[in-house]
């Protein structure tokens, strides 16, 4: 079922914020990497539209919320950065039952909101430290949930600034992976997500064992990307890395946890290179070790730093 339309006919002036030679150790939970270009932080969905519409079709776009599963090498990033977290924000109740959120809205909120509402089934995205654009793109879990077992269809806009509603069928859906059956570059924007109808207090004491739960396992007074690893079919990537003995595990300020193996976490003032090559350590250590290549679930983007003599 291809559920594709225009939408949304956009005004003609931007509105938004541009800046300049932004620091991106701000934006990334990691709290390291480089300096991007441009950073854009429209003022609404109708916004975005006309910044995409003059936007040259060669010019390097990133999508970036609350930058939870993302690392910027430290030579920074050639383009322009679309900040949409505190600007796609829209969170509401439609007529049908459904939740409508835009990709700028964290998974704690939506949870809450949810429960607010009497609605079941939401709790598990209070514990995704990320905005629902990200949840989207990798179809993101935990506690025995996914995004997209939620959805009941999406909207998008592509690099035109055309905007399309789009179903579940529309993309090749599995394990932290979304990628839609076309093949043409879209960034999600907003989605209606189903839930079934529950108590508002059972939901909210759910919200709070997570939470609880979350805080006890994961090194969350450190910053970090949350999991770092897939987990591999039929086993989990925090075992594997503890059974090679790489909790602990340094190289610079990035450190694989202590408290969970499938975290690195930043100690200091590390660099991207330093959680990059740390990453490439726990893969070949725990490929020639068990013979299993763990897949990485963080996004890795921008240049590497030119080293001068």
């Amino acid at each position: 079922m291809n559920m594709t339309e225009p939408m949304h006919l956009a005004k003609s002036t931007l509105r938004g914020t541009m800046r300049q030679h932004v620091d991106m150790r701000k934006y990334t939970s990691w709290r390291a990497g480089g300096v991007a270009e441009r950073m854009y932080q429209p003022a609404d969905l109708d916004d975005l539209l006309v910044f995409l519409r003059g936007t040259a079709a060669e010019e390097p776009l990133y999508a970036v919320g609350l930058g939870s599963n993302l690392l910027v090498r430290d030579g920074g990033l050639r383009g322009t950065v679309l900040m949409l977290h505190g600007t796609l924000g829209a969170l509401h109740l439609e007529m049908d039952g459904s939740i409508y959120a835009e990709t700028g809205v964290p998974g704690a909120k939506l949870a809450r909101f949810a429960a607010s509402h009497d609605l079941s089934g939401a709790e598990f995205f209070a514990g995704i430290p990320g905005t629902i654009g990200g949840m989207l793109a990798m179809n993101a879990g935990c506690y025995g949930s996914e995004t997209w077992g939620k959805v009941l269809r999406v909207m998008t806009v592509n690099r035109q600034g055309e905007v399309h509603l789009r179903a579940a069928a529309d993309y090749e859906i599995g394990y932290r992976h979304v990628v839609l059956r076309e093949g043409c570059e879209e960034w999600f924007i907003a989605a209606w997500l189903e839930f079934a109808r529950g108590q508002g207090a059972t939901a909210r004491n759910q919200i709070k064992t997570l939470l609880s739960k979350r805080i006890a396992t994961q090194p969350l007074n450190l910053p970090n990307s949350g999991s770092v690893f897939r987990n591999p079919p039929g086993d989990h990537a925090a075992r594997l890395i503890e059974l090679c003995g790489l909790k602990g595990k340094r190289i610079g300020a990035a450190k694989v946890s202590e408290k969970h193996a499938n975290f690195i976490v930043n100690v200091g003032n590390a660099s991207a290179a330093d959680i990059e090559q740390l990453i490439n350590e726990v893969q070949a250590v725990v490929e020639q070790r068990t013979g299993v290549r763990l897949q990485c679930e963080v996004r890795i983007i921008g240049e590497q730093k030119q080293i001068t003599g």
